[in-house]
């Protein structure tokens, strides 16, 4: 009896390190996946994230990875999943991971201007109004894009369109608006000023701008590591890092992150709109 009691004594204080050493695994995250949309320009991202990945892995103690996508559909399929610890989304996209896949907003991205969605034309088109847009082909951005898809199809509604075609970069539906093969394109005004440049002998005229501001974008973070320990360690993680830093990859530390009440509930209104998007002529009611 004496030698079980002292077996069990001997034994108890190896259990206890095994239960700290687990512990603290579990608490420690190997590798941080960092989620963002690069609209085709994945080689850029990486360079405008290389010092906050350097930053985060030295603070964290852990791999940083950065994973590009090409747009929002590709990005929607790793959130779905929960492939991605951090992401650095846009608003249409943020709505969407908060509101479907349970991600949570840490701090908001920084934008000078709230963007507006707009629907552009060629300056010489005869379109003059939306209403002129039934029975035409019109460019949308992907499914998850606020300025590109949400609320250009909210706009659209209750027009038959011949057909909608979805451009995977804002580029690629101005060259689309370009080459006439489609009448009108969807996207935001921020993105229109910047891509015009590229088109030169082409001259683009915005049909229509929506009236509701587009909340920021956001860094969120996947719901496993909403309650943990890592939380406040990244959130710490991403305040500390340079102006320098914050800005080569847009966003503001000790600040609250958007409210997207109204996107979301923008969203649920375009997917009953939506649902034979795709089909030919698109009825979009």
């Amino acid at each position: 009896m004496l030698s079980r009691r002292f077996f069990i004594l001997f034994l108890l204080p190896i259990l206890a390190l095994f239960v700290a050493c687990d512990s603290t695994e579990n608490t420690t995250l190997k590798t941080l996946v960092i989620g963002v949309v690069s609209y085709g320009e994945g080689a850029r991202s990486l360079e405008q994230f290389e010092e906050l990945k350097a930053h985060l892995g030295n603070e964290l103690e852990t791999l940083v990875e950065l994973e590009p996508a090409l747009n929002e559909i590709q990005a929607l399929e790793q959130i779905e999943r929960q492939n991605w610890d951090l992401v650095f989304a846009p608003p249409g996209l943020a709505a969407i991971a908060i509101s479907q896949s349970q991600y949570v907003a840490i701090l908001p991205r920084d934008t000078q201007d709230q963007e507006k969605s707009v629907i552009v034309v060629k300056a010489t088109s005869p379109a003059q109004s939306i209403k002129d847009l039934a029975n035409k082909t019109v460019a949308l951005g992907q499914r998850g894009s606020a300025t590109g898809y949400y609320f250009p199809v909210y706009n659209l509604y209750g027009l038959t369109l011949s057909e909608v075609q979805f451009g995977s970069t804002p580029k690629e539906i101005l060259r689309w608006i370009q080459e006439d093969k489609v009448l009108a394109g969807a996207l935001s005004l921020d993105e229109l000023e910047q891509y015009k440049a590229d088109f030169p002998g082409t001259e683009f005229r915005v049909l229509a701008q929506d009236s509701h501001p587009v909340p920021s974008g956001a860094i969120l973070i996947k719901p496993s590591l909403v309650s943990s320990p890592q939380r406040d360690k990244i959130l710490a993680a991403l305040d500390t890092a340079s102006p320098q830093t914050k800005e080569a990859v847009s966003y503001i530390s000790n600040v609250s992150p958007p409210n997207y009440d109204y996107m979301i509930q923008v969203v649920k209104r375009v997917q009953p709109i939506a649902e034979r998007i795709k089909e030919k002529p698109a009825p979009l009611y």
